[in-house]
C-alpha cells in the first residue's frame, strides 16, 4: 500500500474549512463522549443479538438459513432507510434530541419482536429497531466533532467504536449465559427497557452546543445532493461499505455457522471466539485511531492507513477460508481488528465537508454500509440454501462459496480505492 501515502487528506475545494469548537469544560466533553458511546453500544447489541437467538428461532418457529438472513437483515434495512432523513434531523436539531427521540422506535420494535408469533411480527420488530438506533453512530460522530478538535477525530471515533464493540462481546458468551437462564422473548423485552433508559439519559444527561444559522429544508436537501455528487465521497464508499458490510453481516449472524461447519467448533468454543472478535474489534478501533494520528505526523495519510487496514481484512478472510495452521483465537482476533478498519473513513469524510454537512455526510456513508450489510446477510443465507442442510448444518463448500464471492467484491473495491490514492490531491 506504499502508493497510498500522502501528507494530507484533501478537502472539497468548494467547502469552507472547519471551525474549531470553542473551549468547553472538560467534564462536559467527556460526558458527551461517554453517553453517546453508550448509545452506540445499545445499537451494537441489537445488531448481533439474533446471533444468540438464531437456534431458538429456528427450533421454535421453524426458520431456515434464508429466513434467518432475511429476518436479521431487516434491522439493517430499517437502519439504512432511515439514514438520509436522520442526517437532516441531526443537522437541524442536533445529536442529543434526534437520537433520544428516535430510540423510542427501538423501544417499540423490541416489544413487537418479543411478542411476535411469526416471521411477519419478527420482521416488523427488527425493522423498527433498525430505524430507532439508526442515528447512534452518526449522532456520536457529529457530537464529537462539535466538542473536540478535528485532529482527535480518528482516535475519538475509535473510542466510540470500542465502547460500542462491547455489544459484540455481550452477544457472545454473556448472551449465551442469559439464554440459559431465560428465553429470547424476555431478553428482547428487557432490551426495550434498556433503550428507554438510554433515551432518557441522552435527553437529560448531555449538554447541547449552541447552534447558529439553521438551514432551510431546501438548503439541507441541496447539501445532501452535494455530498452524493462528490467524487471524494464515492472514492471511499465501495471499499468501506464492503469492509463494514461483510464484517457486520458475518459477525452479527453467520460467524457461528462458519465456525461450526467449516472449523468444527462446538457451541461453547464458538461463543468464546465470538467474544474474542468483539474484544479485538474494540482494540482495533482504539489502536487504529491512535496509530492514524501518529502516522500522519510522519507523512502517512489517513486515507492510506484506512485503505491498508481494509485490505488487511481481505487477507485475513482468505487465511480463515484456507484454514491455515495458526491458533484460531489469533486469526479471529485479527478478523476483529482489521474488520474495524472502515471506521477510519468517517474521519476522512469529516475532513472533506464543512461542519454543517457532517451529519448528512456521516449518515450517507452509513446508508451505503447498512444496505451492503443487508445484501450480504441475505446473500449468504441464499447461497447456503443452495446446498442441502443436514441437521441444521451446511456443507463446508457452501460457506466457502459465499465467502469467496464476498472476497472477490472486496478485492475489486480495493483496486478502486487504490486508484483514488494515485490521483492528484
Amino acid at each position: 500500500m506504499q502508493a497510498m501515502t500522502t501528507t494530507t487528506s484533501p478537502d472539497l475545494s468548494s467547502t469552507p474549512p472547519h471551525s474549531q469548537p470553542a473551549v468547553r469544560p472538560a467534564r462536559a466533553r467527556w460526558r458527551v463522549l461517554a453517553v453517546f458511546s453508550l448509545g452506540f453500544l445499545v445499537s451494537y447489541v441489537f445488531r448481533g443479538v439474533n446471533l444468540g437467538f438464531a437456534p431458538y428461532l429456528t427450533r421454535e418457529l421453524g426458520l431456515n438459513a434464508g429466513d434467518l438472513g432475511l429476518l436479521t437483515s431487516f434491522y439493517f434495512l430499517g437502519f439504512a432507510c432511515a439514514q438520509l432523513p436522520a442526517g437532516i434531523l441531526l443537522d437541524r436539531y442536533g445529536p442529543r434530541r434526534t437520537e433520544a427521540a428516535m430510540l423510542l422506535a427501538a423501544v417499540a420494535g423490541s416489544l413487537v419482536f418479543a411478542m411476535a408469533s411469526g416471521m411477519a411480527g419478527l420482521a416488523v420488530g427488527r425493522l423498527l429497531i433498525g430505524v430507532g438506533v439508526s442515528v447512534c453512530l452518526g449522532a456520536a460522530i457529529q457530537a464529537l466533532s462539535m466538542w473536540f478538535p478535528l485532529s482527535r477525530m480518528p482516535l475519538l471515533n475509535g473510542l466510540v467504536m470500542a465502547i460500542g464493540g462491547l455489544g459484540a462481546v455481550l452477544v457472545g458468551t454473556p448472551l449465551a449465559w442469559l439464554l440459559s437462564l431465560s428465553d429470547w422473548r424476555t431478553i428482547s423485552a428487557g432490551l426495550a427497557g434498556v433503550s428507554l433508559a438510554m433515551a432518557v439519559l441522552l435527553w437529560f444527561g448531555v449538554p447541547d452546543k449552541p447552534r447558529t444559522g439553521k438551514e432551510s429544508l431546501r438548503e439541507q436537501l441541496r447539501g445532501t445532493r452535494k455530498i452524493l455528487a462528490s467524487e471524494r465521497f464515492w472514492r471511499v464508499v465501495p471499499l468501506t461499505l464492503l469492509n463494514q458490510g461483510v464484517f457486520l453481516a458475518v459477525q452479527t449472524l453467520w460467524v457461528g455457522a462458519f465456525m461450526r461447519d467449516v472449523a468444527g467448533f462446538d457451541p461453547a468454543s464458538s461463543a468464546r471466539l465470538i467474544s474474542v472478535i468483539g474484544f479485538a474489534m474494540m482494540a482495533g478501533c482504539v489502536g487504529s485511531g491512535w496509530a492514524a494520528r501518529h502516522l500522519e505526523r510522519i507523512g502517512v495519510s489517513l486515507y492510506a492507513f484506512a485503505g491498508a487496514g481494509m485490505t488487511g481484512f481481505i487477507v485475513i478472510q482468505m487465511l480463515l477460508m484456507a484454514q491455515v495452521p495458526l491458533p484460531p483465537a489469533l486469526l479471529w482476533a485479527a478478523y476483529g481488528v482489521f474488520g474495524s478498519s472502515g471506521i477510519l473513513t468517517y474521519a476522512v469524510l469529516a475532513r472533506s465537508f464543512p461542519d454543517a454537512l457532517i451529519g448528512r455526510a456521516t449518515t450517507a456513508l452509513t446508508l451505503t454500509v447498512f444496505l451492503a450489510t443487508f445484501a450480504c446477510q441475505v446473500g449468504v443465507g441464499f447461497v447456503l440454501d443452495l446446498w442441502p442442510a443436514t441437521g441444521g448444518h451446511y456443507p463446508k463448500a457452501a460457506h466457502l462459496a459465499a465467502w469467496t464471492g464476498l472476497v472477490v467484491l472486496q478485492a475489486l473495491a480495493a483496486v478502486w480505492y487504490l486508484m483514488g490514492a494515485r490521483r492528484p490531491r
